[in-house]
């Protein structure tokens, strides 16, 4: 494995940035974020498209001098894309010129596809209340909204404290990889010692999404922005982005933004060796690398190279005792998704093809191999 900052990983904040998101792009790319911070308030008119004609066509390329500021474009771009094709009660096929151009060149930069990602909903959307203070959830706010209010502030806030709260095990894989690589008990036992407490801290913060995020509220005024346009009955083809060469005038079908994309889980089943047979949702899940960002995308391809065999944990009782309860929380939080997937999706009423139940927001009928991987994480379990 390379360093950790290789990997864009940092030892104290794990996946999230390791500067604070920027919030306002530079002056002459100001259009952006006006239109982007207004759209609590232009979504409300039922005719957001109206305004979003308004922006002028603009060249990111000489005015993006920090990856920040690139990524605070990508976050900008990324909810006026949604916004224009999911923001009225008929959703569009055709993204203009003036949004697409500069988001493609944006998100060719950064190494993602053009479409709203984990990365921008969460892992750069976050400021701190008291800049001193700690990234948890009685000291963080979202830069960046659709609708805003306390359901979709919680329901991303509880994401960036969970990614904050991952960071003793995530910086601690490298070293458990290497100990098993290695032969070596006793290092594979302090990296375990050092990772369970931070599976059970982010499992404590995950129990808290209902405090302040309602199912009702979430499937119907939360949800219906952060879809995409692959797997969609209500874009069947997919999005065309208009004046985009590289195209060449056929419409492009991308994922929409989902948890999946967040690097934690991935990380984990490489380094504890949990593997999961063959089924829709591992494939989708093998997708989801190639909306990540690409140093953390490689973080998690480096992690699968070792192919680590679980049966090595049985070595001491010991090392035993603590891979059993790192795998407990895996699979305690993996229910607790699957909980949340039935309570704040799967038994909505659905409305309209652009919102359905039966899939995720990333496209994919999620119930039964949410299900399924949870009890291959269980199965992992050493007698």
């Amino acid at each position: 494995m390379q360093p950790l900052s290789h990997y864009e990983v940092h030892p104290e904040r794990g996946f999230l940035p390791p500067e604070d998101p920027l919030e306002t792009l530079p002056p002459a790319l100001a259009p952006w974020d006006e239109m982007a911070y207004d759209l609590p308030k232009l979504l409300v008119s039922g005719r957001v498209r109206r305004f979003l004609q308004e922006l002028p066509l603009l060249d990111p390329v000489p005015f993006l001098q920090t990856e920040r500021a690139w990524r605070r474009a990508m976050q900008a771009l990324s909810y006026l894309g949604h916004a224009w094709v999911w923001g009225e009660d008929t959703p569009t096929d055709r993204l203009p010129a003036h949004i697409a151009l500069p988001w493609y060149t944006v998100a060719q930069h950064l190494g993602r596809p053009p479409v709203l990602s984990y990365a921008s909903y969460a892992l750069d959307n976050w400021r701190r209340l008291e800049s001193d203070g700690p990234i948890a959830l009685d000291n963080i706010a979202l830069l960046q909204n659709f609708l805003g209010g306390l359901d979709e502030e919680w329901f991303i806030l509880i994401h960036v404290a969970i990614e904050a709260a991952a960071a003793p095990a995530i910086r601690a894989l490298p070293s458990l990889v290497q100990a098993v690589h290695t032969d070596n008990p006793t290092a594979a036992e302090a990296a375990l010692a050092q990772i369970e407490p931070a599976l059970q801290a982010m499992y404590q913060i995950l129990l808290r999404m209902p405090e302040k995020c309602d199912p009702y509220i979430y499937y119907h005024r939360v949800r219906p922005y952060i879809h995409g346009w692959k797997n969609n009955p209500a874009l069947p083809e997919g999005l065309y982005y208009e004046g985009v060469e590289a195209y060449a005038g056929q419409p492009q079908q991308l994922r929409g933004e989902t948890g999946a994309q967040s690097s934690i889980v991935p990380a984990l089943d490489a380094a504890f060796g949990i593997t999961h047979a063959d089924d829709p949702l591992r494939a989708y899940l093998r997708e989801m690398l190639d909306y990540m960002p690409p140093a953390h995308r490689a973080f998690v391809l480096d992690l699968e190279k070792y192919q680590i065999d679980h049966r090595f944990f049985a070595r001491t009782p010991t090392l035993k005792k603590l891979y059993n309860q790192c795998i407990h929380w895996v699979e305690r939080f993996r229910t607790k998704h699957l909980e949340y997937a039935a309570q704040y999706i799967a038994r909505q009423h659905q409305k309209s093809a652009t919102n359905p139940t039966e899939v995720g927001t990333g496209g994919t009928p999620f119930m039964p191999y949410l299900a399924k991987h949870r009890d291959e994480t269980q199965s992992h379990l050493l007698p």
